[in-house]
């Protein structure tokens, strides 16, 4: 595990099955950043087609575990989806898309690395057609400017959304969860998380907790984002800072335009 504990989860998580339609397969890349590794969700039920979502660095097998476990849904791949362009989520996207011979579905397709083949671009409330449901694309900007969410059926693919505790897209998922009778989140690390209402509004809480203590240590003197996370964030490894640092300058931000 790593210093980046998910609300609502504490068990160590090794992917598989959550449900008829959803399966993780978990690529090898365990870090502060990525908790268990980054989560590839092969969305549809068994036996039709299928969207890959996030296939995250292929290297040490994760690519032959992916085809394998699709072998073994008899599952046919029909896209490749990503939930953000980050690395630990994207690297492999592009090989990935080629080796099943299926477009490549991304919000913002320059913000990937180049690579050849077909690249089409998501759009607010796109539909993606697969065995068993309807995959609704839902923009959740805030981890990244590019971070989409997929509600498949009575769940949502979240990638980072619950990990990057941004109020505006955490809002949005709090609507989906009460509108939607949306039962469980499927994160882009650790395991699923059942009770996403929950879940969504301990983030939103646990947000306007961290704005209040930035706000405090601003007028106490903190004048520069390293100096607030230095105060704010003081327990954090050192591998995360960076995520830190970001968070800090988008929430200071916000307080300036509040």
């Amino acid at each position: 595990m790593s210093g980046r504990p998910l609300i609502g989860s504490s068990m160590p998580w090794a992917g598989g099955a959550t449900s008829d339609l959803a399966e993780c397969v978990l690529a090898p890349n365990p870090s502060a950043w990525t908790l268990d590794g980054t989560n590839t969700w092969i969305v549809g039920e068994v036996s039709g087609s299928c969207i890959i979502v996030d296939p995250g660095p292929l290297s040490g097998g994760h690519d032959v575990a992916i085809g394998d476990a699709l072998e073994r849904r008899n599952n046919r791949a029909i896209a490749v989806v990503l939930t953000h362009s980050h690395i630990d989520h994207a690297e492999g996207a592009h090989e990935l898309a080629r080796h099943f011979g299926v477009p490549l579905h991304t919000w913002d397709a320059t913000r990937l690395d180049e690579g050849a083949g077909d690249v089409r671009t998501l759009r607010d409330n796109d539909v993606l057609e697969v065995n068993g449901a309807d995959v609704r694309v839902l923009p959740t900007p805030g981890h990244s400017s590019d971070s989409v969410c997929f509600v498949a059926g009575d769940s949502i693919l979240t990638g980072d959304t619950v990990l990057a505790d941004f109020l505006a897209s955490l809002q949005a998922l709090a609507h989906e969860c009460r509108e939607h009778e949306i039962v469980t989140l499927l994160p882009g690390h650790g395991p699923p998380l059942d009770d996403p209402h929950g879940v969504v509004e301990a983030y939103l809480q646990h947000r306007h907790e961290r704005l209040d203590e930035i706000s405090a240590v601003m007028k106490a003197g903190a004048n520069t984002v390293e100096e607030i996370v230095d105060r704010v964030y003081a327990d954090i490894p050192v591998e995360v800072r960076p995520a830190a640092i970001a968070t800090v300058r988008a929430q200071t931000e916000f307080l300036d335009n509040a």
